[in-house]
């Protein structure tokens, strides 16, 4: 298969700006993510405005639906994060539209936002997923725990960058850990905690074309990549190339890759994975189908390592563009 990076150049090359027309960037929105979301989109816009493209912000929070049709925008950026906008609800939205949009289209989106509904479409897939649980407030803890194993991740089914999740290593703390989660989502999920290598995966493109970015290994202080340590320190580091066996880093982007066939997915994407320290094992944890785009976020550097730009990999999802995408 051609190299990611010279199909970039390849595209293009053959891309008029003037084509694309007034573009739409969508951020902030009305998630938990929207800090994040306003950083990526802020990162999206000045990319774009850099080669020319008419981009403009597009805050659904604060600007109606109304005012998005009244924007006349030839096609849009999404650069939300989370509930309505990364779920397949601002999918289907630009779909009644008949607005080309980034990234995934409606049921992509919703599946993939949804953890429990991704661990049961890949494991239909003979795809490597921890084992997990769903939660309620009468759950059996002490079974929870026998089933699973201490210690044990618990987090809401829909949210992402690691709002509400716990790691609990006594089954005392699971109800307090449970409801910080339910906080967030009714549906919350315990999942059994792979103790080894945290990595993560970029995939770009469709169907039989996608192909994977250079993994990236996720090492952060006291092997806690939460919230801040995600977006906001400077002491967690990530390293592309990994150091990792190459073998491991195909296996890894082979299981990436088929995960994101599996949901559907299209435009581009990014695979959370573990490493089970004890097997060697890769799995999958979940699916982002709109990646952060921030100075900490990690698709842009694996592009880097790949031979591509930041400028010239936002001008190439939005060239890629489309309505039932």
């Amino acid at each position: 298969m051609t190299p990611w990076s010279e199909l970039v150049q390849k595209d293009l090359a053959q891309v008029n700006v003037a084509s694309l027309g007034k573009v739409g960037v969508l951020l902030g929105g009305k998630s938990g993510e929207r800090e994040i979301s306003l950083m990526s989109g802020k990162g999206v816009l000045e990319a774009l405005l850099s080669k020319g493209v008419k981009a403009h912000a597009f805050d659904p929070a604060e600007q109606s639906i109304s005012d998005l049709a009244k924007q006349q925008f030839d096609r849009v950026f999404i650069a939300l994060h989370g509930r309505y906008g990364e779920d397949g609800t601002m999918q289907g939205l630009l779909e009644q539209m008949k607005l080309p949009y980034t990234g995934s289209g409606v049921l992509a989106s919703a599946l993939a936002i949804d953890k429990q509904a991704t661990k049961r479409l890949w494991s239909s897939f003979n795809l490597a997923t921890p084992k997990f649980a769903m939660l309620n407030a009468n759950s059996d803890w002490n079974q929870i725990a026998k089933d699973l194993g201490l210690p044990i991740i618990v987090k809401p089914a829909r949210e992402g960058s690691s709002l509400g999740l716990s790691k609990v290593t006594n089954v005392a703390d699971l109800p307090k850990a449970y409801e910080m989660a339910a906080k967030l989502d009714r549906d919350v999920m315990a999942e059994q905690c792979i103790i080894g290598e945290e990595l993560t995966c970029p995939i770009v493109g469709d169907g039989v074309n996608a192909q994977p970015l250079p993994v990236i290994r996720i090492v952060a202080p006291d092997s806690n990549y939460d919230y801040h340590n995600k977006y906001f320190s400077d002491d967690t580091r990530y390293l592309c190339p990994t150091g990792l066996d190459v073998s491991l880093e195909k296996k890894v982007q082979d299981l990436a890759l088929s995960a994101y066939r599996a949901l559907g997915c299209k435009g581009w994407g990014r695979a959370d994975v573990m490493i089970d320290n004890q097997t060697g094992q890769p799995y999958l944890l979940e699916m982002n189908t709109a990646p952060g785009m921030t100075g900490h976020s990690l698709v842009p550097m694996a592009a880097r390592a790949a031979g591509v730009e930041y400028a010239d990999l936002v001008l190439w999802l939005l060239s890629k563009a489309g309505v039932n995408s």
